[in-house]
């Protein structure tokens, strides 16, 4: 009887890490933005206008550095396997010990080491010394253009959310609306993140909320600041 193939969540890890990367990014910038602004005394116009101006330039930004960030691991991940591949090329029983240290370094006995670095090589030689030499694999590979349409979209979900809150907050009470709801979208946001991962949701849902309050608490207080000497 066959095994049913296991599933793992490092799978996601890579449009995990940007997605919640982005909408948190979302939230905390835009929400800091509307309550400097309001805390300056801005109409709520200028409120509402600055919120959207943020989600906006914000979710281009992310783009734009994910896109680029990810690109130059993408780069230097082909650099590493173009160099591999001449060494292959020159030296294939050098690159064989090679690949065998390092399963005997891992504790496999080194005739063995010797033998299953011998058959992988016959079988995917630049698989193998990229994934055991240089850690690089299909899971960890680097996807520049899904990196950054995950960060711009959530980067813009995250933001909206603030923006929303503006339209619901009570007349004068923008400033504390606003951050209320955003330490409660990050709280939930830090605990599906977790859940999506795999790992328990209470302490990253209080480390993403804590942050993200004391980010918004410090853009109030100079915005407040700024106001009264303008």
């Amino acid at each position: 009887m066959s095994q049913p193939p296991e599933t793992h969540r490092i799978a996601r890890i890579g449009w995990l890490r940007a997605a919640v990367l982005g909408a948190n990014d979302g939230i905390i910038s835009t929400a800091s933005l509307i309550a400097g602004v309001a805390s300056a005394g801005g109409s709520s116009k200028e409120v509402l206008v600055t919120g959207f101006a943020g989600l906006v330039a914000g979710a281009m930004s992310m783009a734009a550095g994910e896109f680029v960030s990810v690109s130059s691991q993408a780069d230097t991940e082909a650099a590493e396997l173009a160099r591999e591949s001449v060494e292959l090329a020159a030296n294939p029983v050098s690159e064989t010990r090679e690949l065998m240290a390092i399963y005997v370094a891992r504790g496999v006995e080194p005739d063995l080491a010797y033998q299953v670095a011998e058959q992988l090589m016959a079988k995917d030689a630049i698989g193998a010394h990229a994934r055991d030499e240089l850690g690089i694999s299909e899971v960890s590979g680097a996807n520049p253009v899904q990196a950054a349409f995950a960060s711009a979209i959530s980067f813009s979900a995250g933001a909206f959310l603030p923006i929303l809150a503006v339209f619901v907050a009570p007349r004068g009470g923008v400033v504390p609306g606003v951050s209320g709801a955003s330490i409660v979208f990050l709280a939930l946001l830090g605990a599906l993140g977790a859940k999506a991962g795999g790992a328990k949701m209470l302490k990253p849902a209080i480390r993403v909320a804590f942050w993200g309050a004391l980010a918004m608490a410090i853009t109030a207080g100079a915005g407040a600041l700024i106001g009264k000497a303008v």
